[in-house]
């Protein structure tokens, strides 16, 4: 897994910034829950990067401004791609969830959470494009890999 992460990171980034540009172009017809379903996705992976790198941490459903979402995509990546050259993936990493419950996991882990998570929510997010008349993203991990 450790060679596959950087590709798998380039992947996320890459359908969340096509991701971004499909929403733009349809924004009168993007609902609400998109923009939070986005803003969750995007929060759940700068909190676990943080709890690894021993930073600040967003709020799990906090609701960001439609055009820091770029940017907070970016730093997911960069901070992503550091933990990647600098933190083993057989470390631990203490840190205590939204509800206050300590727990230990491997940065392994941890990663493969991230990958998993973004997943699941832009498969959620195709669903509400749909119904709101928008074609939604093609985010297959085979697409990405064809370009």
């Amino acid at each position: 897994m450790e060679k596959k992460y950087p590709d798998l990171f380039a992947y996320n980034h890459e359908m969340n910034m096509r991701l971004l540009t499909l929403l733009e172009t349809h924004r009168t017809q993007v609902s609400e829950k998109t923009l939070a379903l986005l803003s969750h996705t995007f929060n759940a992976h700068q909190i676990w990067n943080a709890r690894i790198l021993k930073q600040l941490t967003f709020q799990v459903w906090q609701l960001n401004d439609w055009h820091t979402l770029p940017q907070i995509n970016q730093s997911n990546y960069e901070n992503t791609l550091l933990i990647l050259k600098t933190i083993p993936l057989q470390s631990f990493i203490e840190y205590h969830n939204s509800k206050g419950e300590g727990f230990f996991n491997t940065v392994d882990e941890i990663l493969f959470q991230i990958i998993n998570h973004s997943t699941y929510h832009r498969a959620q997010i195709a669903t509400e494009c749909r119904l709101h008349g928008i074609e939604p993203l093609s985010s297959d991990y085979i697409l990405f890999k064809r370009k």
